[in-house]
């Protein structure tokens, strides 16, 4: 079994039920492995506390009766009510209703009478048949509270009275006139001595007493704070003497009845409204905690000292919350499909009709599981490309998830061997080897043998993982279990030319370093060099004759090489001597005639001889042409006005001149004697 469970401290909260729990597969799997599921041992064996424990959207507000066997709860859609059996664990049944549900009270000890406020500010009362009456109120209900003692049923709306219904009488009394021009957040009534409190809009509490019907007293919060807030949340102590309250910006406040200053002022820490205070007195091993609530986070506190006792957080947005009293068990309205249910075991035990949650609690802390995709498979979408599979991105064969896709594994096997023909056969081979390398490793050893370790890729990681950490922590790190396959599997060996790899690894580019060229040697310093070679060799040599009988035959060798190889780079340098000294007695001085005759000639006769300008006519007496000594040919003309030709109109009485007709068309047939093709007989004649 798993359950999901945090702890601040030494306090444990297990979630027992809801979103994000233990094995909550999603929709398509578990659809799809439906008949998979039943044989799955572990999948069978999770935590359902309560059978559909869930609205088909979400959930608006959950109570549990008096007598503590029943759980009632609104939600939507479409707007319904649920009633679920403790003794059963399931759900008993549910009742659709025509509007969605604001608040609702449980008037008998069990689920069979209740009242509901609706939000088309209709009234409706409900029994085990179904709905008994409807009436309505002239304004849009927000709260409901019930005051025993009288059978007066208060309503809380958006104006300033509040509507007051007896149900012994069967009709409505006069309403409580507010002093307020806002509207009614949340109404109590304390359950000693029926104090009524009701939270307004403005900031304010007022207090009435329903036996003189009369205020007692009203109670600035504003003030208090020192600043603009509404006061959303309400409710007495069971003591009769404390009060609670809460504000819109996130903060609740602990009044004494005989006092108007708050005993303890508590900020929830996100700036919601607060939705709902419960007061933990019925626990028998602490009574001194509080609850508060907003739409992010319930948290329990010390009404003392306001220290944080536990903390309740879901992944949605909270509705409203339920004590099970004398437990410490907790239901949750939400934004959710599921409503939530969290078990504190520091709090109280579990509830009587689930008791076998405090014999299992220590066994169910939260492990991790990678099972819950066991019939799947995670690619990329590299390998999705490698695999030709990127025309069903989209679809429901690849599911998306982060950076990639779930594939079924049976279709990855087929798809993978058709991509890669050999893949099964590498597989075959290497599952085999490995099989006899395990049996090898297995075999008995001599004592104190040494097992090495065999490397089979990436064999200069290795290198440089023991020159930085020591050979120890080098055999440690490739015999780990987490790192084996880096070293051993040929997927995970490091491509040193791709370009990923060159990119973070970058190679520092060796410099070409060229000697410069030694200048040439003078005559001086020749004769030097040879006197000094040839005193050398005369050296050398006495000193072979003198040791020649010490000296082996490989000395004698290295010797003689190397007064050849000295003599023959000073012939090389007096052979390129020689031919610098034949190349420039070789070269010819070139002759300066053309500067010289520059030079007599004046600037203005080179520049007629360049520019020859030859006037020739091209056709019109407005254009030259110039031709230049270089080949170059200038074209200069003056462009001529496009005459205008006027268009003249012959007036009616003009006589045709018959050139002008002549020339403009035929008028007689070219062949006489020939058919003509229109019926017109007449044609021509």
């Amino acid at each position: 079994m798993v359950l999901k469970s945090t702890s601040a401290g030494n306090v444990s909260v297990y979630q027992v039920s809801g979103t994000n729990v233990s094995r909550s597969l999603p929709d398509w799997i578990a659809k799809k492995r439906k008949r998979a599921l039943k044989n799955d041992i572990e999948y069978q064996n999770r935590i359902e506390l309560i059978q559909d424990f869930e609205f088909s959207e979400a959930s608006n507000k959950i109570k549990v009766t008096p007598d503590g066997q029943f759980a009632m709860a609104t939600g939507t859609y479409k707007p319904q009510i649920h009633v679920y059996d403790f003794a059963n664990l399931s759900l008993k049944f549910d009742r659709h209703t025509d509007c969605e549900n604001v608040d609702f009270l449980i008037m008998s000890d069990d689920w069979t009478k209740s009242v509901h406020l609706q939000n088309d500010r209709s009234i409706e009362f409900q029994t085990k048949g179904g709905i008994h009456y409807r009436t309505r109120i002239p304004k849009f209900g927000r709260s409901l509270a019930y005051n025993s003692m009288s059978c007066d049923l208060y309503v809380g709306a958006s104006g300033n009275e509040l509507y007051r219904l007896n149900l012994d009488q069967g009709r409505f009394l006069n309403p409580f006139a507010l002093d307020t021009s806002a509207g009614v957040n949340a109404v109590t009534v304390n359950p000693v001595h029926g104090l009524l409190a009701v939270a307004l809009e403005e900031g304010a509490v007022e207090f009435w007493d329903p036996r003189s019907r009369v205020r007692a007293a009203k109670l600035f919060v504003e003030d208090q704070l020192k600043e603009q807030v509404q006061v959303t949340a309400a409710s007495f102590r069971n003591d009769g003497l404390n009060f609670a309250c809460g504000t819109s910006n996130g903060k609740a406040l602990i009044y004494d009845l005989r006092t108007a200053v708050p005993t303890i002022v508590k900020d929830q820490g996100y700036g919601f409204d607060i939705k709902k205070i419960i007061w933990i007195d019925d626990n028998e091993s602490d009574a001194d905690k509080i609850l508060t609530t907003d739409k992010r986070i319930a948290k329990i506190w010390d009404r003392n000292d306001g220290k944080p006792f536990a903390s309740m957080e879901p992944s949605v947005d909270i509705n409203d919350i339920e004590y099970v009293k004398g437990s410490g068990m907790f239901f949750m309205a939400n934004e959710g499909i599921p409503m939530h249910t969290y078990y504190i075991p520091n709090l109280g035990p579990a509830p009587k009709w689930c008791s076998f949650l405090d014999n299992v609690t220590e066994e169910l802390e939260e492990k991790p599981s990678d099972s819950v995709y066991s019939n799947y498979r995670f690619i990329t979408r590299d390998d999705v490309v490698k695999l030709n599979l990127s025309h069903l991105i989209g679809t429901k064969v690849l599911r998306s998830y982060m950076h990639g896709f779930f594939i079924d594994n049976e279709l990855y096997d087929k798809v993978n061997l058709i991509a890669n023909p050999n893949s099964y056969r590498d597989r075959r081979d290497r599952e085999i080897r490995k099989k006899i390398e395990k049996e090898r490793e297995s075999r008995i050893r001599s004592t104190g043998a040494i097992t090495n370790t065999k490397i089979k890729v990436n064999k200069d990681l290795a290198a440089k993982l023991q020159e930085k950490q020591g050979s120890n922590a080098a055999e440690s790190v490739i015999n780990d279990d987490r790192f084996k396959e880096l070293f051993e599997n040929p997927d995970f060996a490091v491509d040193e030319e791709s370009h990923d790899y060159k990119q973070l690894n970058p190679v520092k580019a060796v410099k070409d370093v060229t000697n410069s060229r030694s200048r040439g040697l003078t005559a001086a310093e020749e004769s030097d060099e040879e006197r000094n070679a040839e005193s050398g060799t005369l050296s050398e040599s006495s000193e072979e004759s003198e040791e020649e009988e010490e000296e082996d035959e490989e000395t004698k060798a290295y010797k003689k090489m190397r007064v050849e190889k000295e003599m023959e780079k000073l012939r090389r340098k007096k052979k390129e001597q020689e031919e610098a000294k034949r190349f420039m007695n070789e070269m010819k001085v070139v002759s300066e005639e053309g500067p010289q005759q520059k030079a007599s000639e004046s600037f203005g006769s080179q520049v007629r001889k360049i520019n020859k300008v030859t006037k020739e006519q091209v056709g019109d007496k407005d254009s030259r042409l110039r031709r230049h000594a270089r080949g170059e040919a200038e074209l200069t003309f003056v462009p001529a006005k496009k005459e205008k030709r006027k268009v003249q109109f012959r007036a009616d009485d003009e006589e045709e001149d018959p050139e002008k007709v002549k020339n403009s068309g035929r008028t007689k047939q070219r062949f006489d004697g020939r058919r003509i093709a229109s019926r017109n007989k007449f044609r021509g004649m």
